[in-house]
């Protein structure tokens, strides 16, 4: 952390001491066996979208709380994104269809609210309608803790953070706060363990965190690109990287991760490695002293070890938690993305915790029998992959996602579940919906890409995933789990208004499958790629990818009309309209038109803050979307 002032260093001192001192009391209250054994607790966090009509994230999370009133409902860092806590339960008999009937009462109160709004929650992985500009610190929830993160992470960092994913398409986008984040939502499950066996089964979650995964993807697509099945867990690794170039630079383990060796035996190496590897991002005052509070017989809230905890994002996270009586130790599984419904969730939710109670009693010590590499490298291949992955498993078996699922871990799910005496019909109701989805191939992640190529090339790409979007929302509340989901129709993607959202932004309609020419190139060969691709004007960009000029086909026909095509040979950079007038993605098109009109071009590159090319707007552009306009407008008085 940067400081600048005595007071601040101080305060930062403080802060440190009554870390160091919330772990000697974490682990004096190892030693003296204070926490709670012999009952297994579950429980879950529902993140959720808040969309518009028109399928745009819908800045309405405070509006939606002070409607709601509900203590379960709390505020997320973007306005457009709400989480519902859902409530403790011991694990056993009826818990999970308990759990379903309260995440469906939240989920429905949400968007009860939200329709009052004329707007709706949505749950998925990340949202197919999100545009970079709705990542601005405009849409960041005002409160002074998501402040606070976003000031300490940038400041740690020390400059933008810069994505790149690659799938089917490739993401390459630098954005200058912590929203990036805000792209993401989740279903996060707890599993509550006892200390004396929380080494073996935190492991074991680490195990089964790949195939769950795998099952469960539901996150393909990002700022209108394909990426990986679970995108999600490359772009948090990167939304939250407060890792300084030079430590970037040296390998330095990024905050969100998966780790890199078994726990040996405690929980305290986990928050010791926290501590000795991440370097505190932000300060509170630190509690009372916990050693006094333990001699007097209390529970210590340990706030110091909890907030620096709550900066180091593993995707199994260990937690402490107290209810002012009896403190216990919990599992946090962050990898889950939301939704496509309730009942796929819960079905990812199952298949999770009967894994954790029958892997164990099947495995014993996961260790002696699965490296940690196999575990990790899993991990990113579901992520990656989705259902399919291919996975190194138990005794170094290489073996596919789905065989791995139905011919082996669906019975251990089972197995625990019915050992840990969960209702029979909830059994067969959560893991007979997750086969089924694995039988047809069919996660969330599948049905929106199989979506997407169904509607080709009909409306704008904008106008598609906003489609796509409006799809999960119309079915997530049918009741019908993913696997059933029909895929988008034509008429689908028809009723989705072109007029009033698609063209609003140059980078709506602008064109990005571009063909580009160096400075340095010869003009000939520039007026070959011309007359090959049928192209009026080519950008000129240099070698870090900026755009430097731009090259007309006006400018080359002059150029031949005058007799010097054929002399010596000339470069771009003789021939180009250098420093040419740029516009970015998030101009609005109106503007860009008058900007065309007025300095009479015929096209405008678009760069990002960088000045780096990412795509090219024309006047043929702005003629189909007016030919589109003026077509659904007819169409619309006919009717």
């Amino acid at each position: 952390m940067s400081t600048s002032t005595p007071s601040n260093d101080q305060r930062l001192r403080r802060y440190m001491k009554g870390l160091l001192d919330d772990v000697n009391a974490f682990e004096r209250m190892l030693e003296e066996e204070r926490f709670e054994t012999g009952i297994r607790r579950i429980g879950a966090e529902q993140e959720m979208f808040i969309v518009d009509d028109c399928m745009r994230p819908a800045p309405l999370a405070m509006e939606i709380l002070a409607d709601t009133e509900r203590h379960e409902l709390v505020n997320e860092l973007a306005r457009f994104n709400l989480e519902a806590n859902l409530q403790p339960r011991v694990f056993g008999g009826t818990c999970l269809s308990e759990m379903e009937a309260e995440l469906n009462e939240l989920v429905a109160l949400a968007d009860s609210a939200a329709r009052r709004l004329d707007a709706r929650v949505a749950l998925c992985g990340i949202l197919p309608s999100l545009r970079q500009s709705d990542l601005g610190m405009k849409n960041m929830t005002p409160k002074p803790r998501y402040a606070e993160i976003n000031r300490a992470t940038t400041a740690a960092r020390g400059g933008n953070f810069h994505v790149i994913i690659k799938g089917r398409d490739e993401l390459d986008v630098s954005h200058d706060n912590v929203m990036l984040e805000a792209c993401n939502t989740s279903f996060q499950l707890h599993f509550q363990v006892a200390p004396n066996e929380f080494a073996k089964m935190y492991n074991m979650a680490q195990a089964i965190t790949a195939p769950v995964l795998a099952a469960a993807v539901n996150s393909p697509v990002l700022l209108g690109r394909r990426l990986w099945h679970e995108t999600r867990v490359a772009l948090f690794q990167h939304s939250v990287d407060a890792r300084s170039r030079a430590e970037a630079a040296r390998n330095v383990r990024p905050r969100v991760s998966f780790g890199d060796e078994w726990v040996r035996s405690s929980p305290s190496e986990v928050y010791r490695e926290n501590i000795a590897r991440f370097r505190v991002l932000f300060v509170a005052d630190p509690d009372d002293d916990p050693q006094k509070i333990l001699d007097a017989g209390g529970v210590p809230k340990l706030s110091s070890l909890c907030l620096h905890n709550g900066t180091v994002y593993r995707w199994n996270r260990v937690c402490y938690g107290q209810d002012g009586k009896v403190p216990h130790l919990r599992i946090e599984n962050r990898v889950l993305p939301a939704g496509p419904t309730t009942l796929d969730e819960m079905a990812n939710a199952a298949f999770y915790y009967g894994l954790m109670a029958g892997c164990t009693e099947e495995y014993g010590d996961i260790t002696e029998v699965m490296q940690f590499d196999d575990a990790r490298n899993n991990f990113f291949e579901a992520a990656q992959a989705g259902l399919e992955a291919n996975f190194s498993w138990v005794g170094g078996e290489e073996v596919s996602a789905p065989k791995l699922i139905l011919d082996t871990l669906l019975p251990l799910a089972r197995q625990g579940l019915q050992g840990s005496n969960i209702e029979g019909r909830d059994i067969d109701r959560y893991l007979g919906t997750l086969e089924a989805r694995v039988r047809k191939g069919r996660t969330g992640a599948r049905w929106c890409l199989m979506s997407l190529r169904a509607m080709g090339e009909q409306g704008t790409n904008d106008r598609r995933h906003r489609a796509l979007t409006q799809a999960l929302v119309d079915r997530q509340f049918g009741g019908t789990p993913v696997s059933d989901w029909s895929l988008i129709g034509a008429e689908e993607v028809e009723r989705m208004s072109e007029a009033r959202e698609s063209y609003q932004t140059v980078g709506q309609i602008m064109s990005t499958d571009l063909f580009t020419v160096r400075p340095e190139d010869l003009v000939d060969m520039a007026a070959s790629i011309m007359d090959w691709e049928h192209l009026r004007h080519v950008p000129v960009e240099d070698d870090d990818g900026k755009c430097v000029g731009i090259l007309s086909h006006r400018k080359v026909l002059r150029l031949v009309a005058r007799g010097q095509a054929g002399a010596e040979p000339k470069a771009v950079s003789e021939v180009m309209k250098a420093d040419p007038i740029t516009v970015t993605p998030e101009t609005h098109t109106l503007d860009a038109v008058q900007l065309m009109r007025s300095s009479k071009l015929g096209c405008l590159p678009v760069v990002d803050e960088q000045a780096k090319l990412v795509g090219i707007i024309t006047e043929s552009d702005l003629i189909g979307v007016a030919a589109r306009l003026l077509d659904e407008h007819l169409r619309g008085e006919r009717e």
